[in-house]
Formats: C-alpha cells, structure tokens, sequence
C-alpha cells in the first residue's frame, strides 16, 4: 500500500516514538527501525489479524524447539530467510584480501576435543579424507599456533549431539598450526545433507515448496591472536545442491576437490593412513583484528 490511512500511520508513529528516550542509542536505533519496518510490512501485505496470531505461534513453537544445547531453530529460521547471510554480508564488507566468509550454523559445540596434527576425528565409518593447508595473514605472512575448530555431519547426514548414537566429539576437534602456519586434519568426505524439517522451520519450507538440503561441507572457525575470527565452510566442488543451497551459504572461492589418492600415496603413511583416500587442500587467510 502506497497510501496508508491516517490512523494507522498514526499508530506507527506513537510505537516509534515511544521508544524515543531509550538511554543506549545503538539500542534505540535498532529498536526503532525494527518497530517502524514491521509496522510497514504489516501495512504493505494488508495483515490479517488470523495471519498475525498465526505469526505469533510460529514464533512460540520455533521457540520451544530450541532445546539450549544443540538445537537452535532461530538460527535455522534467519539461516532458511537468509537473514543470517545478509548480516554476514554486512559485518564482512572490508574482507577482500581475507577467506570469504559464510554462516555460523545452528550445530556448533564449543568445548571440543584438543586434536594433534594429522589425527583423525572420525568415530564413525565413511569415506577417509585428509585436509591440508596453511593459514597466512593478508600480506602472506604464515601464521603458527593458529585454531582451528572444525566440526561436520556423519555420513547419515546428522551432527553429534543430533544423533545420540554418536559420540559428542564424534567429527569434531580444534586443530593448530605448526611453526611453518601448515594444519593436516584426518576425516571422511563430507556429504549433503538435510537441515532439520521436523520443526517450524521445516514446516515453513514445505509451505513454501523450498527443498530442506545443504551441499556438503566442512566447518571452519579460525582464530588467531591479533586477527579477526574467520567462520567459513569447505564445500565439496561437485556437490548437486551447490546452487540451491537452502541457506544460501555457498560461495566459489570455498569450493575444494577431494581428489582420489590410491593406497601407499606418499602422504598416507606420515597421517597413518591404510588404503585408499581423498585429499583437499585449502589456505585459509586471516585479517588483522581492528584496533
């Protein structure tokens, strides 16, 4: 609606103003612009007061599906709305020379094993994989001792603490680089997935005739003193849901080969590998953290 009647934009208004006084101005904007953009919405598509009851219970059932440890369906329904793409858009504008970054995800553990170079986070069966590389500065400068954190679903397609038939550490660990800023983690291949459908979230995108799946992938978060935290994916190259990722998460320069390694590779017997294996390999660069 172009032209909004003079009592509903009188109401608008007094809900905007009425958040005039609030003491922290960053507080005050956002409230402000959050109260003034959903009056405009409700104005524009003309809500209907069944529609809004019917927002209200979808917002209260997303709610009770959290469960405080693993499953976070508000992050699930701003990742399905790409809202959680947009603001990492926004608070990664200046990152050029760095590792693009992507969503955090609803299925992150902190507390995860300490894990040595090389070893092999598996628990669970799948196809073996080595993943090497370097984390750098943005002026290629190595870094040691860098973190990283990592942590991907199980061939069923499921996260520990998702499937209590995995351990918690199962295809999880937080890894460091050498002196020479070189990391090497042992894993399976990741695969594509589903994202959660038995909730709200779910609900929404088979109302919306929306497919529920992500492309495979490896979660990255990489810290290093004096550089700002990357939180990024690996994204298998040749995965069919690269281009409808449900979260809108893919970007190109995250994509890596897994390529075929035959039983005795050179690499095979410094990571203690039997047989045969996939090998990807990826420099991850971090920025400087701001002053």
């Amino acid at each position: 609606m172009n032209n909004i009647p003079a009592n509903e934009a009188r109401i608008s208004a007094q809900a905007v103003a009425a958040f005039a006084n609030t003491p922290n101005p960053r507080l005050r904007q956002l409230v402000q612009g959050l109260v003034s953009h959903l009056h405009a919405f409700a104005s524009e598509v003309e809500l209907t007061e069944e529609e809004w009851l019917q927002g209200i219970r979808f917002l209260t059932d997303t709610g009770k599906t959290c469960d405080g440890t693993v499953r976070q369906e508000f992050i699930l329904l701003s990742d399905v709305i790409g809202l959680s793409m947009l603001v990492d858009a926004i608070n990664h504008r200046a990152s050029e020379a760095a590792t693009e970054t992507t969503v955090f995800g609803p299925f992150y553990i902190a507390g995860m094993p300490e894990r040595g170079h090389g070893e092999n986070m598996a628990c669970t069966p799948g196809e073996p994989a080595l993943v090497l590389g370097r984390v750098l500065d943005a002026a290629g400068e190595l870094i040691a001792n860098a973190v990283l954190d990592v942590w991907q679903t199980a061939e069923n397609g499921m996260y520990s603490g998702q499937d209590p038939q995995q351990p918690l550490a199962n295809l999880r660990g937080r890894y460091r680089t050498d002196a020479e800023g070189r990391f090497a983690i042992r894993t399976i291949v990741p695969v594509s997935y589903p994202i959660p459908t038995d909730g709200p979230v779910g609900r929404l995108l088979q109302a919306s005739d929306r497919h529920p799946w992500r492309p495979a992938h490896l979660h990255f978060m990489v810290m290093a003193e004096g550089h700002r935290t990357l939180v990024t994916h690996l994204f298998n190259h040749d995965d069919p849901y690269l281009e409808s990722d449900v979260v809108f998460g893919v970007k190109d320069s995250l994509k890596v080969v897994y390529q075929q390694c035959q039983a005795g590779h050179p690499l095979a017997a410094g990571h203690g590998i039997e047989g045969a294996f996939r090998l990807a390999t990826y420099d991850f660069v971090l920025e400087r953290a701001t002053p």
